[in-house]
């Protein structure tokens, strides 16, 4: 049983050029209810990690990021999945806070709020800055290309200073996990990420 982060915009749901700004917005991916709800029913503990500027910003209120939150759990929670807790940091990029992503505040804190196992955690996202927030957290990340995945891959992969695996969607981001596959193999590690098995 492993913990698992998630990002939320382009790994759960569709993500929105100016934000998804209230629940009749939030589309989920296709497979993502089901990828969620196999990592439940495989014993692992699933919490969201999200970058929310749009609070900052006056995009949406701390209320309606909230309400957003409640509609998506029980929507999962419908389809066979458990999110434990969502941390989301609502500060913009100049507020120099520590729970913004790439920084690992919100993992930290989840882990010591929820008594998480880090051992083999890992953080399933579709920005270079979730995976170098896995890296700083010292656990292991994955990238998705759904979402902003393919041009955060294109254009920053080199930001990174750790290894990484890459899958599709969440779906398959998923069954990486299930078979234990993210967990990084010594021999492989001259690589800066690694393409799925």
């Amino acid at each position: 049983m492993s913990t698992i982060f998630l990002d939320r915009d382009g790994v759960i749901n569709e993500n929105q050029s100016n934000y998804v700004k209230s629940w009749s917005e939030f589309r989920f991916l296709p497979g993502s209810l089901e990828a969620i709800a196999k990592l439940t029913q495989a014993g692992h503990r699933i919490v969201v990690c999200t970058n929310q500027a749009g609070v900052a910003r006056g995009s949406l209120t701390v209320e309606t990021v909230e309400e957003i939150h409640r509609h998506m759990i029980a929507a999962i929670a419908e389809a066979g999945g458990v999110i434990e807790k969502v941390y989301y940091c609502p500060h913009g990029k100049d507020e120099n806070c520590p729970c913004r992503k790439p920084r690992p505040g919100m993992l930290l804190r989840a882990r010591d709020e929820l008594g998480l196992d880090m051992s083999d955690a890992v953080f399933i996202g579709d920005s270079i800055t979730d995976v170098r927030a896995a890296i700083a957290a010292g656990i292991h990340a994955v990238l998705v290309l759904t979402g902003l995945g393919l041009e955060q891959f294109r254009k920053y992969h080199h930001e990174t200073k750790g290894l990484f695996r890459i899958t599709m969607n969440l779906k398959q981001a998923a069954e990486v996990v299930l078979e234990e596959l993210h967990i990084s193999q010594r021999s492989l590690n001259h690589a800066d990420y690694l393409l799925p098995v």
